[in-house]
């Protein structure tokens, strides 16, 4: 048997102190080292207990969460998990932490007390997930800096020529960061994002995004269309569809049940978009933990559509791609770095279902 992953809780709360502790007490799996209540202990806590993965609270007196976690990405690699508030300040510097290189995190409850249970899972699965991964990589591209970009206006008239579908989880963020900037500003597709994340956190992210994009990037709304040179990002805590209607294709959200244990779920998306969009569509699933989307991906390939999957070199967590590789259902695989080449490549009018030549390989088993 393995020894317990090694947990350092960092909170001000003496409550989360407490109550975090009592959480992960519930698997044999993970050991609680220690807590701190800043960042200055905290960083002394790593040099004594060394701690495999770390929980971190932001909003701290003292040294605040993004200092140590800064000198955690400069002195120690290790996976930071971030315990971050609902509220608009807790979810800027929660992304703002996430672009910094955390591995991933966790909403608090509103009320923290009685409901923090509810989360005790997925805490629990992104530690284990934390432990197994590379920590905080130097080989992780470099992200996009937030500076004004020049935008064209979405032409209204023009039906992209491609749908594109991305599915993607835990190292998202990042991974989004770098690629959405690479597009140009008349990329032919229209691209759906499902990015596993709470309600309220989408928002943000999605105007983030949009602020260093030169297509233009959105939180999608119920009836918003499927325009060219235009991303839409899923809502949490809804479903993602599509509807093809006369006078133009648009985007249905959903408060159906969960599937796989995740709203919005990227298999939801996927299904949609290979019934309505077939062959003209092509799917893309990203880093993230679980199979969310793989079975989706399947379905896409059925229809015709090209499937793309990323590498496990430039994943942060390759549980979702490596699902769609190990069934056949990615047609191709592709490094992070070479991914905005091959989705320009494969939107060009005449270019559908073609090798983009830029650094994607066939996926084995996915080969048709």
């Amino acid at each position: 048997m393995s020894a317990p992953v090694r947990v350092l809780v960092v909170d001000d709360s003496a409550l989360m102190r407490k109550l975090i502790p009592q959480i992960l007490a519930a698997d044999s799996s993970i050991q609680v080292v220690g807590t701190a209540m800043d960042g200055n202990f905290g960083l002394k806590k790593i040099e004594e207990l060394r701690p495999q993965v770390i929980t971190l609270d932001l909003e701290m007196p003292g040294m605040g969460g993004l200092d140590m976690l800064k000198e955690i990405t400069r002195k120690h690699r290790l996976p930071v998990i971030v315990v971050s508030s609902h509220s608009t300040e807790g979810a800027s510097v929660t992304l703002k932490a996430l672009s910094m290189g955390a591995f991933d995190f966790v909403a608090k409850p509103s009320d923290v007390s009685a409901r923090m249970p509810e989360i005790a899972h997925e805490l629990i699965s992104k530690i284990k997930a934390a432990a197994q991964s590379r920590g905080i990589r130097a080989s992780t591209p470099a992200l996009a800096d937030a500076r004004p970009v020049e935008k064209a206006a979405p032409n209204t008239k023009q039906r992209p020529t491609r749908v594109v579908a991305i599915g993607v989880s835990t190292g998202g963020p990042q991974a989004l960061q770098y690629l959405l900037p690479q597009l140009p500003k008349d990329f032919p597709g229209t691209i759906l994002v499902v990015q596993h994340m709470p309600e309220g956190f989408t928002e943000m992210f999605s105007r983030r995004l949009d602020e260093i994009c030169s297509i233009k990037v959105k939180e999608a709304q119920s009836g918003d269309l499927l325009l060219a040179g235009r991303a839409l990002i899923c809502p949490g805590s809804r479903h993602l569809k599509v509807k093809r209607m006369p006078l133009g294709d648009v985007v249905v959200l959903s408060d159906e049940p969960r599937v796989n244990g995740h709203r919005p779920s990227v298999d939801v998306l996927f299904r949609s978009v290979a019934e309505e969009f077939g062959k003209d569509s092509l799917g893309v699933l990203m880093t993230g933990m679980g199979e969310d989307g793989a079975q989706g991906l399947g379905q896409l390939k059925a229809a015709g559509a090209m499937t793309i999957a990323q590498n496990e070199e430039s994943c942060v967590v390759y549980g979702m791609p490596k699902a769609a590789i190990e069934r056949g259902y990615a047609v191709r695989v592709v490094g992070l770095e070479a991914l905005a080449n091959t989705l320009q490549a494969q939107c060009m009018p005449d270019r559908k279902n073609t090798d983009p030549g830029d650094g994607g390989r066939a996926a084995g088993a996915g080969k048709s």
